[in-house]
Order: C-alpha cells, then sequence, then structure tokens
C-alpha cells in the first residue's frame, strides 16, 4: 500500500520549537496528539494557527500534525503556524510571495534575555534604601 504523501515544515518562536506534518485532508489540526482548539485553549492563537491557509486561500484543504516542545502556549502557536508556512512551500513554492508578504515565513527573533549577576531581573536593578 502507498504511503500518503506528507509534507514537513520546522517552525521555531521564542523557547518554542514545533515539527510540523502537513497532508492533504479535511483541514484537521492536531497538536501534541490533542485537537488545537483544546490544547491551545485560547481562540485568539486556534485563529492565528489558521493565517498561512487564510493568505494562501488553502483552508481546509490540509490536516495538520504538530508536535511541540519548549517555550509557553504562545510560543508554540507561533511556532506552529511558521511550521506550517515553511510546509506550504513544500507544497507549493509559487506561494512563496504571499507568506513572504505577510511575515509567515520570517522567525521571529525576539526572545527572553538573560539575567546579569548584580541584577534581580536581566535589566531591573535591587531597590534602594538609604538607611
Amino acid at each position: 500500500m502507498a504511503e500518503a504523501v506528507r509534507y514537513y515544515g520546522t517552525g521555531k518562536r521564542k523557547d518554542a520549537v514545533a515539527r510540523v506534518w502537513l497532508q492533504p485532508g479535511t483541514g484537521k489540526v492536531t497538536i501534541n496528539d490533542r485537537l488545537a482548539e483544546k490544547y491551545l485553549g485560547r481562540r485568539v492563537l486556534a485563529h492565528l494557527i489558521h493565517q498561512p491557509f487564510r493568505i494562501t486561500e488553502t483552508e481546509g484543504h490540509y490536516d495538520v500534525v504538530a508536535h511541540c516542545h519548549g517555550g509557553g502556549l504562545s510560543g508554540q502557536a507561533g511556532a506552529v503556524r511558521h511550521g506550517i508556512a515553511k510546509a506550504l512551500l513544500e507544497v507549493n513554492p509559487e506561494l512563496r510571495p504571499g507568506l513572504r508578504r505577510t511575515g509567515m515565513l520570517t522567525r521571529d527573533p525576539r526572545v527572553k534575555e538573560r539575567k546579569k549577576y548584580g541584577r534581580k531581573k536581566a535589566r531591573r536593578g535591587f531597590q534602594f534604601s538609604k538607611r
């Protein structure tokens, strides 16, 4: 029996990494073996994940299976979105201009700044008291 065609993309955001596979289907999105809406919990994050499909007008054409680790829910949602966009390029390289224009292919470089010695957090100093 022939194996179904699958397209792969790796997405990253903050500390989150998502391995994303697309396969022709009905538009079901699964993250870490749970439905995206249940896993993410917030409608805004579920909406974020579907953006690449809306931009390329391929909504409902592919099932998504994603495995995420690291970061929090927001970072993981951004990573899945990035991974979906990269996987869509494997499906059809002609989708690149639309995805590039909307910033879906750019890895968001913002990450948490490290804590420095002599400080309470990355930039905040300890509270000063004259006494």
